[in-house]
């Protein structure tokens, strides 16, 4: 059963994952991009949030154009920093260019697939011959020992695909599949937008899903409260389906999954996502709670990350529960959750505003005690790490 992982440190002094974008994509950055000496002090920082450090993912368009990304990497791997690769852009990838930033010390690729098959991946990505791409590059990079994860942005374009998804991830040994859920600024206005209650059927079937593949979402914070339920539920013996409400989407993608034959593998979420152990840092140096959040922290050429972090007031009003207003701020679950504040944000103009895409009704879930049990367990202050621990962390953390 997929459940919940409790963290080894207080994510609010230390993040998990550090994302740095390398370039704005098709409009041109009105400041500079970090140069080769920046981009390794912006490392140097990551490093000094202590051990173990964050998570720092490379990404934008095609970070392979910097002519100082090996060294950049190698430079992250001498003091103790662990480096993956995300080519949002789907450049296409040759074994020379993953071998050189492997060799580097890079742990793992991220990888952006959107359909099980060409025509629907390639029509969302509108790029001809992506997903070919995308899955030489899987193959490639799982070649040379390399970890791969996997990126599906969820519409209603490729709602019925995912389970296909699933079984191609478990086939091709992603060590993560990553359910995301985009931001629009407008959601109910998106032409392949979810209803709150289809986005509730389908964070259940990726509940589901880890039975096969290790699994997490993206821009669905409300996935650890499904997690936290479902465990309970699973303890007590009762009917997910009927104590949710779950609709006949969940039931059309979890029987999809049977007939597919999925495994029997398990790996549960950890507790990151925007403000809550994560950190987006633009080209040009400004630090961001997530990249789908266009609040600034502060910038990384006059201040330095860890203060950034630890004690500006975006981040630490974030992650403080009593912030959030609406049903998020009344919800028993808004310790482990909390909601999308990018959604929040993009919707109301409000990055404290109830989540958007949330159909749960505080206090509606029946077993009150077993949850304050467990809530209790979540947050009992960390123990120290034994040092066994510390050797597993380093494969732990390419999960997120």
């Amino acid at each position: 059963m997929s459940g919940e992982r409790r963290v080894a440190h207080d994510p609010a002094e230390r993040p998990f994952v550090v994302v740095w974008e390398t370039d704005g994509g098709e409009a041109k950055p009105p400041e500079r991009e970090l140069d080769a000496a920046e981009a390794r002090e912006l490392v140097r920082q990551v490093a000094a949030f202590g051990r173990p450090t964050p998570l720092f993912v490379v990404s934008g368009a095609d970070p392979f154009r910097r002519d100082d990304l090996p060294g950049l990497i190698a430079y992250g791997t001498g003091l103790g920093v662990r480096t993956a690769l995300d080519p949002t852009g789907a450049p296409e990838l040759g074994g020379e260019q993953l071998r050189a930033v492997r060799d580097a010390g890079a742990v793992g690729l991220v990888l952006g697939l959107d359909g099980a098959t060409a025509e629907p991946h390639d029509t969302v990505r509108g790029l001809p011959g992506a997903h070919r791409r995308t899955l030489d590059a899987w193959d490639t990079a799982r070649a040379l020992g390399m970890k791969v994860r996997i990126d599906t942005a969820v519409s209603r374009r490729n709602l019925r695909e995912l389970p296909d998804l699933v079984r191609l991830a478990d086939r091709h040994g992603a060590t993560l599949w990553s359910a995301c859920f985009p931001v629009p600024a407008e959601p109910e206005r998106a032409p392949c937008a979810l209803t709150a209650r289809e986005v509730e059927d389908v964070l259940n079937f990726v509940h589901d899903a880890g039975l096969a593949v290790p699994v997490k979402t993206t821009g669905a914070h409300h996935f650890r409260r499904v997690a936290l339920q479902r465990r309970i539920l699973a303890d007590r013996g009762d009917d997910h389906v009927a104590v949710l409400g779950l609709g006949p989407l969940y039931r059309e993608l979890h029987d999809r999954a049977l007939t597919l034959g999925l495994g029997t593998r398990t790996r549960p979420p950890l507790d990151a996502d925007a403000d809550r152990g994560y950190v987006h840092v633009s080209p040009t140096g400004t630090v961001h709670p997530s990249g789908c959040l266009p609040l600034s922290a502060g910038n990384v050429r006059r201040s330095t990350l860890t203060s950034l972090y630890r004690t500006s007031p975006l981040f630490t009003g974030l992650r403080a529960p009593g912030m959030l207003g609406g049903r998020c701020g009344a919800c028993e679950f808004r310790r482990v959750c909390g909601g999308s504040r990018s959604r929040a944000y993009g919707v109301t103009g409000d990055p404290y505003a109830e989540e958007p895409w949330c159909a749960y009704q505080p206090g509606s879930f029946p077993h009150r005690r077993e949850l304050a049990k467990a809530l209790a367990a979540r947050y009992a202050r960390p123990r120290p790490a034994k040092p066994p621990f510390a050797a597993r962390r380093a494969e732990e953390e390419w999960s997120l």
